[in-house]
């Protein structure tokens, strides 16, 4: 029979003990030796396993206790044990008859896995003994920082750039993150975790895509977009269709928004006309909310607009910017 070592890689971030049939196998019936004690090493042994925790390099007993037993098993750490993993790998090209070496997989990590870790380093930064500036922030401190992490995305985005979109959303999650970990600290009647979060929206997304979770038929994107306003609506119970308006956006998104939400209920009040305005303040406002919806008449997003333009002018500026100073020479040797 050949001579195996059998290295078992497991998800830290599922429960320990949550093993695939295969790997349960492999651990009772064979000798597993592992770096550390641990929860999965304690599920292991009350199935019944042998385990042997090694205090200092790995290779050598691993190989004397394949010669003895024939396989066995090396249940690796949370991190994987690559360089074990590697060096075993360097040994046994050198002597192929010591062993053979088998990676086996007794769990693996879910689609998500890894904001557990996010979640977990947020916590230990805004505990005690983390990052004091994390500890000393709140909600309303933040709140700058999320709306520029927001923008720097949407920079992203604008620029086509995936790359930096991916590194940028993860800006984002950051703030959610933190936020939520910041809400633990509320009174009790006002705590909520980042479970709640997550929960709220599931939730949410179940109930406002029928057509997905309920069976329902799903009909044209208009009906479906139709439905989700219809299940929104009854679920806030908002007295003006105004009601839930981000009133903090950009001022030109803000006036798209609320001519929109006014035009889909079918409320027709034209902007005031600028000339009845007694500021000149005003008269500017009322000039820049008329043009505002008349870019909406015509299916233009006036603040992709102006942006666009005021990009294209940033660029004449920098190009009619004198060139800046040579550097000064370096200083002569003394």
């Amino acid at each position: 029979m050949t001579a195996r070592i059998v290295l078992l890689v497991t998800s830290p971030r599922l429960p320990a003990g949550l093993l695939t049939a295969a790997a349960w196998d492999v651990v009772r019936q064979h000798p597993v030796l592992t770096g550390a004690d641990s929860e999965l090493t304690t599920a292991v042994r009350q199935a019944g396993a042998e385990v042997t925790v090694l205090d200092g390099p790995a290779t050598q007993p691993l190989l004397d206790a394949v010669a003895t037993h024939g396989t066995v098993v090396w249940l690796a750490g949370p991190a994987g044990d690559e360089a074990l993993a590697r060096e075993l790998g360097l040994r046994l090209a050198r002597q192929p008859g010591l062993a053979e070496m088998e990676l086996m997989y007794g769990s693996w990590d879910p689609p998500g896995a890894r904001l557990l870790d996010a979640v977990a380093v947020l916590d230990r930064l805004a505990s005690p003994g983390g990052d004091p500036w994390k500890r000393a922030q709140t909600h309303r401190s933040l709140a700058g920082y999320l709306l520029e992490e927001s923008y720097e995305a949407y920079d992203a985005i604008s620029a086509d750039d995936t790359d930096a979109l991916r590194e940028e959303l993860g800006d984002v999650l950051l703030q959610v993150v933190l936020h939520a970990r910041l809400a633990e600290e509320l009174p009790e009647d006002e705590r909520w975790t980042i479970d709640d979060v997550a929960g709220g929206l599931v939730d949410k997304m179940i109930r406002r895509n029928p057509h997905v979770f309920a069976g329902a038929e799903a009909g044209t994107l208009e009906e479906i977009t139709e439905n989700w306003e219809r299940i929104k609506r009854a679920e806030k119970a908002r007295h003006s269709v105004l009601d839930g308006v981000a009133l903090s956006q950009p001022a030109l998104a803000l006036a798209t928004q609320i001519l929109d939400r006014a035009a889909r209920r079918g409320i027709d009040v034209p902007p005031p006309p600028a000339d009845t305005q007694a500021d000149p303040e005003a008269r500017l406002g009322a000039d820049l909310l008329a043009r505002v919806a008349a870019a909406r008449e015509a299916g233009i997003d006036p603040e992709a607009a102006l942006r666009r333009t005021t990009l294209a002018h940033a660029e004449a500026i920098r190009q009619a910017e004198p060139p800046p100073p040579p550097p000064p020479p370096p200083a002569s040797p003394r």
